[in-house]
């Protein structure tokens, strides 16, 4: 394996890993409320971006970037934002599990909305795989007595986050700094009023909470950089592979660390969508065999 191929694997494998132990940085910031949480994301997700562009020569987020590409980065960050805070919402009500679910689910809703949006024409494998999928669900929604609404509202917000950037043709970085650059306003604004009346935890929270805040925005943004860094040295359906790393560790997290219930109904509904998942990977390698094949 060359080098450039073997630095993407480890850019992919810190990414996933660094997304799959998430849930640990924002249990410590419990105490906060996850809005406040969220602002301090993006508000230095934003200055850290920043950075990172200044040092790569390309601090000027619109340069290059016409109208139409900026509204497409509003959408994607009103999504991606949203994302954020149903996140940090279910790590720090204890649904660790159920997030996870929603990122096991996410690649196949990709499936799904390819087929839908872009006309991509689907096997046999893949539509057993979405219908299964889509059976797991339906059991945990039925055991819950409730829709399992915060790994539908993850998996639906990043599949269309994710297919909104695939019709993007901006840098992932400079589109990451736009995205936090439309959000941090509100959020900022957020984080001041908090201040004023006496409620934040910024600052007031002691000095290893205003840590946590500051460093939040690299733990955002580092691993976005690892995948874009990736997903430029190696294929992309290697990486969608490796993308399963984060919520296998989240869901061990749940359930070993945090001590979160994983239930009968838990292990029938995830079953379901391991062998879809499986089901779909097998899919993708033997496409990928009659590929090489035809070389």
């Amino acid at each position: 394996m060359d080098r450039g191929r073997l630095s993407g694997f480890l850019f992919a494998l810190s990414a996933f890993t660094m997304w799959g132990v998430l849930p640990i940085y924002w249990k410590f910031l419990k105490e906060a409320s996850p809005l406040e949480i969220l602002s301090h994301r993006i508000v230095w997700s934003f200055i850290f971006v920043l950075i990172i562009l200044a040092f790569r020569g390309n601090i000027h987020l619109r340069r290059g970037l016409r109208g139409k590409d900026l509204l497409l980065l509003l959408v994607t960050s009103l999504l991606v934002g949203g994302n954020w805070l149903i996140y940090i919402f279910a790590v720090n009500s204890d649904r660790i599990i159920e997030a996870s679910m929603g990122y096991y689910i996410n690649p196949l809703l990709s499936v799904f909305l390819g087929m839908v949006v872009l006309k991509e024409k689907l096997g046999g494998l893949k539509i057993i795989a979405l219908v299964l999928a889509i059976c797991g669900v339906l059991y945990l929604t039925i055991d819950y007595g409730r829709l399992p609404y915060i790994a539908l509202s993850l998996a639906s917000l990043f599949a269309m986050y994710g297919l909104l950037k695939k019709m993007s043709p901006v840098d992932p970085m400079q589109a990451l700094g736009v995205e936090v650059m439309f959000l941090s306003p509100l959020a900022l604004g957020f984080i001041l009023f908090k201040g004023a009346n006496g409620e934040g935890s910024f600052l007031d929270g002691g000095v290893v909470m205003t840590l946590l805040f500051i460093f939040a925005g690299v733990v955002t943004t580092l691993p976005l950089y690892w995948f874009a860094e990736a997903t430029r040295r190696i294929d992309l359906s290697s990486v969608g592979f490796m993308q399963y790393i984060a919520p296998s560790i989240m869901l061990f997290i749940g359930v070993l660390l945090y001590g979160e219930d994983f239930t009968t109904a838990h292990l029938v509904s995830f079953g379901l969508v391991w062998i879809a998942l499986g089901l779909y990977t097998f899919s993708i390698m033997r496409e990928l065999g009659r590929t090489h094949s035809k070389t």
